[in-house]
């Protein structure tokens, strides 16, 4: 019984463990290896292109690995550079009209509360003195964000400038990890075949075949759709006239990325203050683009995400809350991979030696009681 015992509580305390590492350690751990990491995921990326050239070319695998490599690197500079370079000039751009900008939302604004004069004059005065106070609020918050803004950003160009030989030797350590990630690949999985007991090598194969299957289906999908739904409101912004069209698209389709919040977060308050400013085009024109970026997306979103996802809309709430509490906005990115890790790995029985171990513990625990509540009853009876 004692070993039974001393048994269910070595699993609950090495499952009670490893959450907390995975929640506390393994973070540190990869950003501590962040080169590491981002070498070994472009290895993945390049080891197909490598066994393509080893068969059809004939290139031996060092040498063709770093080719690949170098290319790969130089194509996603590339791309990285034409979208950071038009983003940083829209960021620029937006940066200088700011204080225009909120000048003339503050005459919009101004407008709004002369066409919407008379519904105010029917509210109770209460109500008016706190619209009134929440007005003076938001003009001062608004005002000291202007502020902020218009300070020159010489501390983060220094801080920038501190730090670039530390990005330059990162990017050494990417790039020379991704190459014998590659190049000596076969000798790691043999020493991993070597090593490692095979019912560990089988739930690791399985553990990665999910992950890749979850995580990367999922947030492959989401970038598909985000890259349709930023090219419909580049499109509309575009034919609206609107200024910095590329940076509120993109920032718009990114929240379009984020599970429960979508376009409308943005467009929608936007259609309803340009109506009430009486910019009748403006606002259809949001609607319009609202209307077509959703339909296009329910559409596509089938065909696109399939059944990568997976989880009930009240378990993808609950892990966006638990990601939100544990890591802000990037937790909620993260969290919905993570929950339909979770349910894979469920699905395959990786947590059943805990659920076993609980249940043992619970029925001993109920016998123990209906053994007191029957020797209780005896006492009474005596």
């Amino acid at each position: 019984m004692k070993e039974k015992y001393a048994k269910l509580l070595v699993n609950l305390l090495l499952w009670a463990a490893g959450i907390v590492l995975l929640f506390t350690v393994v973070p540190r751990l990869l950003l501590f290896f962040l080169p590491l990491v981002i070498g070994w995921i472009l290895a993945i990326l390049a080891n197909p292109l490598v066994r393509l050239m080893e068969k059809r070319f004939r290139i031996v695998r060092r040498h063709g690995s770093m080719l690949i490599i170098i290319t790969a690197i130089a194509l996603v500079v590339l791309v990285l550079y034409l979208i950071i370079a038009r983003l940083g000039g829209e960021i620029v751009g937006f940066i200088y009209a700011f204080p225009e900008t909120y000048a003339r939302m503050g005459e919009e604004f101004t407008q709004i509360g002369k066409n919407l004069s008379g519904v105010y004059a029917q509210l109770p005065d209460g109500l008016q003195a706190g619209l009134a106070s929440l007005g003076t609020q938001f003009d001062s918050y608004m005002g000291t964000i202007v502020e902020e803004i218009g300070r020159p950003t010489v501390t983060a160009a220094g801080n920038f400038a501190k730090n670039l030989p530390s990005y330059l030797l990162g990017v050494v350590f990417v790039i020379l990890s991704a190459y014998f990630f590659i190049a000596d690949r076969e000798r790691i999985m043999k020493f991993f075949r070597e090593n490692v007991p095979e019912n560990v090598q089988k739930t690791f194969l399985i553990a990665t075949d999910s992950i890749k299957n979850a995580v990367g289906g999922y947030f492959k999908a989401q970038f598909k759709i985000m890259g349709v739904v930023f090219l419909i409101l580049l499109v509309g912004f575009a034919v609206l006239g609107i200024r910095f069209a590329v940076l509120i698209a993109f920032l718009t389709a990114f929240l379009d990325f984020l599970p429960f919040l979508g376009t409308g977060t943005v467009l929608l308050p936007w259609a309803l203050f340009q109506f009430l400013a009486h910019d009748y085009r403006m606002a259809v024109g949001l609607l319009v683009i609202y209307a077509v970026s959703q339909t296009v997306r329910q559409l596509i979103q089938p065909k696109i995400v399939g059944d990568t996802v997976g989880l009930s809309p009240l378990a993808t709430l609950i892990w966006i809350y638990i990601g939100y509490k544990l890591y802000g906005v990037v937790g909620m990115i993260v969290a919905v991979p993570v929950g339909v890790l979770v349910q894979t790995f469920y699905r395959i029985g990786m947590f059943q030696p805990l659920f076993a171990a609980i249940g043992d513990v619970a029925r001993d625990i109920n016998r123990f009681r209906k053994m007191e509540k029957q020797n209780e009853e005896q006492r009474k009876i005596r």
